[in-house]
């Protein structure tokens, strides 16, 4: 998903200083803007730098198109000789920034942007756009994933996501902190990154009965086969035709890499404890059992204390949309000018 030209992704003030600074050539000094926020989402310690790949890849485009100067010059409030200025427009100046996957911590400049001052100003809203919704989506999910204490996270969210790139971007940034795949195949594509997932449970109810379900499903994914095992009753059905199917599998000879149980609702310690007995006495002690259903940090480490047999995490909902704390708060200041001394 590359940026490509989001010259317009600004506000419109940014623009109408530029035009101010462009009449008043004397003010075009070359400056220092600093990005940076002051408090650690979530009441945590620390945050996690993300979005800079976006940032390049904007600046990189950064032009103002013949369809951006007809629809500046509609809004009548911009001068010819600006226009033709922007016509013309490239960034000339330099960025410094924080690596992404980088710890972060407040009032520490992220990106830090020296340029004539018109240039620093329009990319002050794009910057911070990219920068807060990144950094705030992988503050959440290193958060889960240091709560899930080394078993696997996968990224689920794009259902819940606000958006195609809201979903798209967290992913990614998700995966820069630290989920070992995402059910985002767009993600995958983009940013060559595993993409996971399992099975619905109207796959379960299009079939005639869980057992053929289950069944059909290990044939066509053998190399990874987990399913899901909650739809009807977790402990009377679903575990033990998946154990069944196992069995089968392992009785016809059929190389089974990746395989175990998913459960997506009801008492998750509980279950998954039951189900890891189940397994491990039908001689599966190598099964994965994943859970799912609105879990994040606080309810990964709250099963962790409870004993939860649970090794692998799918996380949707309060990871994508950064659950408790709707914004990174990221600003955009002017820190230095340099002028005639």
């Amino acid at each position: 998903m590359s940026t490509s030209n989001l010259t317009l992704l600004t506000d419109l003030y940014e623009l109408t200083m530029m035009q101010g600074y462009y009449k008043n050539k004397s003010q075009n000094e070359t400056v220092i803007f600093d990005a940076f926020f002051r408090v650690n989402p979530f009441g945590g310690g620390y945050s996690v730098m993300a979005g800079l790949a976006q940032v390049i890849d904007y600046i990189k485009h950064l032009h103002f198109s013949p369809a951006d100067i007809d629809y500046l010059r509609s809004l009548k409030i911009f001068d010819e000789d600006f226009l033709d200025y922007l016509k013309e427009f490239r960034f000339t100046g330099d960025i410094y920034a924080i690596p992404e996957g980088t710890l972060i911590f407040p009032r520490e400049p992220l990106v830090k942007v020296i340029a004539p001052i018109m240039e620093a100003q329009l990319i002050e809203t794009a910057i911070l756009n990219l920068i807060n919704h990144q950094s705030l989506i992988a503050t959440k999910a290193a958060r889960i994933c240091h709560a899930a204490q080394g078993d696997g996270v996968m990224e689920f969210g794009l259902r819940r996501a606000q958006g195609p790139d809201a979903g798209t971007y967290g992913a990614r940034s998700a995966m820069i902190a630290g989920c070992v795949g995402t059910s985002n195949v767009l993600c995958g594509q983009l940013y060559d990154v595993p993409v996971m997932g399992t099975h619905a449970h109207s796959w379960i109810m299009s079939f005639p009965d869980e057992y053929t379900a289950f069944k059909t499903y290990a044939k066509l994914y053998p190399d990874a086969c987990t399913l899901l095992v909650d739809t009807y009753d977790t402990l009377k059905s679903g575990v033990p035709n998946a154990i069944r199917v196992f069995k089968e599998m392992q009785e016809e000879g059929t190389p089974v890499r990746r395989y175990g149980i998913r459960l997506d609702s009801g008492d998750l310690a509980y279950l998954s404890k039951k189900a890891r007995k189940m397994l491990d006495d039908a001689g599966f002690p190598n099964a994965v059992i994943a859970a799912s259903n609105d879990l994040d940090e606080n309810l990964i480490a709250s099963l962790k204390i409870q004993g939860a047999e649970i090794n692998s995490w799918g996380v949707g909902t309060h990871l994508i949309t950064a659950a408790g704390n709707p914004a990174f708060g990221g600003v955009y200041k002017l820190s230095a000018i340099r002028n005639a001394d």
